[in-house]
């Protein structure tokens, strides 16, 4: 049985930019910005399943947890709307997000990689750590998003929310991207859509952060 080193290991993304991000050893100048957006709008949460004709993308869930989070309690500033924003960022530079209940069962190694990817966005947007009241309402602000999909996008009901999924939040019934976006309430966005959306506030707010 061959056994390979770490420097024969091959973790090589090729970004539509044509830059490359090597997932084990990433650094912040891996992508651009179009292609954070991209991946985050091709990667999908639920594990892909969806009661609508499309799954919901990782993009179109960042944009309402910000949103969420500056209602529960306006941010200081926008740099803390881009890293609520960019929270799942990694996910879009690994083009996968697991199921939380499944990410123990993915070892060590799958936590290293992930954190690391974090690591490097975080310096790459000049987002500040999480205080733990900060993280507090981020994960307020992400539970309501969770538990809100799970009846509105995968089909689960309320019940089995708080019995199966075991999410304790409140389901909302108005979607918080209908006021900003005009969408459909709910409707999971095409790729396309949900990329350029992210990215259009993922510019707003690093000129905002710059200015």
């Amino acid at each position: 049985m061959h056994n390979s080193s770490s420097a024969d290991v091959r973790a090589w993304v090729r970004m539509p930019s044509g830059k490359r991000l090597d997932l084990l050893n990433p650094t912040p100048f891996d992508w651009d910005d179009a292609d954070l957006a991209l991946g985050l709008a091709r990667t999908y949460r639920w594990g892909g399943h969806s009661a609508w004709p499309l799954p919901l993308s990782v993009a179109q869930h960042s944009l309402s947890v910000m949103l969420l989070r500056r209602a529960l309690a306006p941010a200081p500033g926008p740099l803390q709307d881009l890293r609520e924003l960019l929270h799942d960022a990694e996910e879009g530079l690994l083009g996968f997000d697991a199921i939380s209940v499944i990410k123990p069962f993915l070892g060590d190694g799958f936590r290293a990689l992930t954190q690391r990817l974090e690591q490097v966005v975080f310096l790459r947007y000049g987002l500040p750590a999480w205080t733990e009241k900060e993280h507090r309402l981020h994960k307020q602000a992400d539970r309501l998003a969770a538990a809100s999909e799970a009846v509105h996008v995968t089909g689960w009901t309320r019940e089995e929310v708080r019995r199966t999924l075991k999410i304790r939040a409140a389901v909302l019934d108005q979607d918080p991207l209908v006021a900003r976006f005009g969408c459909a309430p709910w409707e999971p966005w095409p790729p396309a859509v949900a990329a350029d959306r992210f990215l259009a506030e993922l510019e707003r707010l690093k000129r905002a952060v710059e200015s």
